[in-house]
Order: C-alpha cells, then sequence, then structure tokens
C-alpha cells in the first residue's frame, strides 16, 4: 500500500523537463449533451486544444462521465478503503481497485479541466460520483494530500445567472460546493470560467438576455485559451 501511495507523488513531483514535453492533463466532462449542444463542452475543447498545442508530446487522461459514468460509491467500495488488503473481501477488493484507478489518474496529472453545468442548482450526479470515488481519507484527503496543489480549472456552466447581486445568488450551489471539496478536502489550486444564460437562446421569455449570453461566452472561451496559456508556461518554467 506504501508504494501505491509514494508513485504518484514521485511522478508528480517531476522534474521541469518532464513536465515541459509530458506534461498530463486529466479532462472531465459531465455534461448529458454532445459538444455541439453543450456549453460547458464547447469550453472545455477550446481549454484543451490549447492545451495540446502548448504540450504536444504530453498525455491527455480524457474521462466523459455522461458516455462512461463511474460507479457511484458503495458500501463495499467505502469500506475496503479502511482495511488492508488481507482484511478486504473479494467484493470490497473489486470495489477498491476501481476507486485506486480514478485517484492514480487524478495524482498522475499535472493539470486538472472539469466541465460542470449546473443541473437543477448543483453538479451532475456523475461528477458528484466521481468525486466520491476519488476522495479518500488518508490518501487524496487529509493531512498528508497526494494532490496538494494540483492546478484545476473548472468550467461551470448555468442557464440564468447566480451571479452576486441576482435574484438567485443564494441558490448558486456549484462554485461553493467544488470550492470545498477541491480545496477545502483535495487541496487543489483551484480557477473558474463561469458561463451563464446559456437557455437565453433557447427560451423565448430569455430573449432580451441573448447579447448578454454571447458575451458571456465569448468570454469564456477567452478566458480558457488564456488560462490554458497560462498553465502551460507555469509547468514549463
Amino acid at each position: 500500500m506504501e508504494i501505491e501511495f509514494l508513485i504518484p507523488r514521485f511522478i508528480a513531483a517531476g522534474t521541469a523537463h518532464w513536465r515541459r514535453f509530458m506534461a498530463t492533463l486529466l479532462h472531465i466532462d459531465s455534461s448529458v449533451f454532445p459538444e455541439e449542444a453543450s456549453s460547458s463542452r464547447s469550453v472545455t475543447a477550446a481549454f484543451r486544444k490549447t492545451w495540446e498545442e502548448q504540450h504536444p508530446e504530453g498525455a491527455v487522461i480524457y474521462r466523459d462521465l455522461a458516455a462512461d459514468p463511474v460507479p457511484h460509491i458503495t458500501a463495499d467500495a467505502w469500506s475496503a478503503g479502511y482495511a488492508t488488503p488481507s482484511q478486504r473481501t473479494p467484493e470490497q477488493s473489486a470495489a477498491f481497485a476501481a476507486r485506486v484507478n480514478l485517484m492514480e489518474e487524478l495524482e498522475r496529472a499535472d493539470a486538472v479541466l472539469i466541465g460542470a453545468p449546473m443541473y437543477n442548482f448543483s453538479i451532475p450526479s456523475t461528477l458528484k460520483a466521481w468525486l466520491d470515488n476519488v476522495l479518500m481519507l488518508g490518501r487524496t484527503a487529509g493531512e498528508a494530500r497526494s494532490v496538494q496543489g494540483t492546478p484545476v480549472v473548472v468550467v461551470a456552466s448555468r442557464g440564468g445567472s447566480y451571479a452576486p447581486g441576482t435574484p438567485r445568488e443564494g441558490y448558486e450551489f456549484v462554485q461553493n460546493y467544488l470550492e470545498a471539496v477541491l480545496v477545502g478536502t483535495l487541496g487543489l489550486d483551484l480557477d473558474f470560467i463561469v458561463l451563464e444564460l446559456t437557455h437565453a437562446p433557447r427560451n423565448p421569455a430569455m430573449s432580451e438576455l441573448v447579447p448578454l449570453y454571447e458575451a458571456s461566452r465569448q468570454r469564456a472561451l477567452e478566458e480558457a485559451t488564456a488560462k490554458a496559456k497560462e498553465l502551460a508556461e507555469r509547468l514549463t518554467a
């Protein structure tokens, strides 16, 4: 078990030369819609395109949680994390192996990109399932977090506006929740790209807000390109 913990930390430590030519991006999409119909996917795609231009020899670990959802956490998967390998039942071992695979992907990443659309005021259940699997006290969470400081960019899209001062400000549970988990629990270095009013082009009642949506979308795409370049420069410095 100790070897499982040390190898990802060694890889993450790396050298500047390794990062320059072999940087790894963990890209996670969770929108139920394909890219041409998804606001969050279009922005994560812009980020990834720029990232790959900056890291042509690098690697991308991609997870489409809508097309290939990870298992929701079970009693076996959870309890196995607090038992030694010899104590685990076959069911616990199988469930925990799936969790380890997800945790290792996160630990191998030099940067993380997450598309997180708002569904009913919260994140998609598939993204919550992924978070439940990778969050493990004594490994990715706790005093010695194996992913501490890894930069993560979250593209948060929503149909309306939940910005400070708006009527629905109090219903914003996506950024608040993800900050608590990604920063407070996993210790990641979090940055948001927020795209709002995505329902405006399809909802006649929001037609007057279309210009604001278009401005928000353009700003999000520009931020995605800029943040990808900025992150690439930071990792290769």
